[in-house]
């Protein structure tokens, strides 16, 4: 009984074995005509998620499915207002630094010259002044008249007024020489600084606006207005019209018929009588549709392998999905 039940589980093996084997066969099958092969297979598109670089509620979206869309079509929106707010903040901050940088470079006023010249001789005078007042008093301080504790306060006011002359007269020196070098070069950096962060607000600002990187089909209308967009949710899926290519397999003993480079026409049912240019842009280095541990030799002989077919379609007749025959090597 055991030996009856190994012997259907092995039957049963060997056909689907043999069935896979066929399928995969079948699926690289090359018919030669001529000195040409004929390959099958369908077309294949890229497509992009394209999102925001933003976290803002969108404003609107111009497009719909099915919709054809060209290189740097505007394609959605999001809401503007925060960022707008920023840059006019950024504005102000540019302009006020700019008259800090004017003023610096402008050096002192002559009318604050006048004052720290005024302001050295009004120091003078009190310093005048509490020079005499000390003479008058160190005089009669002889006679017993005058105490000590008022020589001290006139030798301490003479003092005073002699250091304040001396800040006075460092004040007029720096207004004669004008803001420092160092002052203004760390005026001028601050500027460029603002100046930087005000591009990159209207880059950000730019970014606000999606479009299409490339020609193609809307194939997906993913977010809506009203709805958070950001770098993680993409707003539309974009069928990229070029480039183009067809997925078609070869198998083992005709891969050596054909190279990268190739000229080739693809044939569409869809468009019967017709062929579309194309060239061999890419051969598989490795087989596929290939059961595992299967490795006999007459197997090893339907081995398939990818090989793309790539094509200019500026009519965009050529369709995600679509099956087509590519001729490769033979005048049509």
């Amino acid at each position: 009984m055991k030996k009856k039940i190994i012997r259907i589980v092995v039957l049963a093996l060997v056909i689907a074995t043999a069935t896979l084997a066929v399928r995969w066969y079948r699926a690289g099958e090359v018919s030669k005509e001529g000195n040409g092969v004929k390959l099958y297979g369908t077309m294949d598109i890229r497509d992009a998620n394209l999102a925001f670089s933003e976290q803002e509620i969108i404003k609107t979206v111009l497009v719909e499915e099915g919709d054809r869309v060209e290189t740097g079509q505007v394609l959605a929106k999001q809401k503007t207002d925060r960022l707008e707010a920023q840059i006019r903040e950024a504005d102000a901050q540019i302009a006020a630094q700019k008259e800090v940088v004017k003023r610096l470079k402008s050096g002192t006023r002559s009318q604050e010259i006048e004052q720290a010249r005024a302001e050295v001789a009004a120091a003078k005078a009190d310093v005048q002044n509490a020079q005499i007042n000390h003479r008058r008093i160190l005089e009669t301080s002889g006679s017993g008249a005058i105490s000590k504790q008022t020589l001290d306060d006139a030798k301490s006011k003479l003092a005073v007024t002699r250091a304040k002359l001396k800040v006075a007269e460092n004040a007029l020196d720096l207004a004669l020489e004008g803001p420092r070098i160092e002052d203004i070069a760390n005026a001028e950096k601050k500027l460029e600084a603002l100046d930087a962060a005000l591009s990159l607000l209207n880059v950000r600002l730019g970014e606000m606006s999606l479009t299409a990187p490339a020609t193609g089909i809307v194939q997906s209308r993913i977010l809506e207005p009203g709805e958070m967009a950001g770098p993680t949710r993409p707003v539309l899926t974009l069928a990229l019209s070029d480039p183009k290519w067809a997925r078609v397999f070869v198998s083992e003993p005709d891969l050596g018929h054909i190279s990268s480079g190739m000229p080739a026409r693809v044939h569409s049912d869809s468009y019967p009588g017709e062929a579309i240019d194309g060239w061999i842009g890419f051969i598989s280095p490795t087989a596929e549709f290939t059961p595992k541990g299967v490795q006999t030799e007459e197997l090893r002989t339907k081995l398939v392998y990818e090989v793309r077919v790539f094509v200019k379609d500026p009519d965009d007749k050529l369709r995600l999905g679509m099956p087509v025959t590519v001729t490769v090597g033979k005048n049509d």
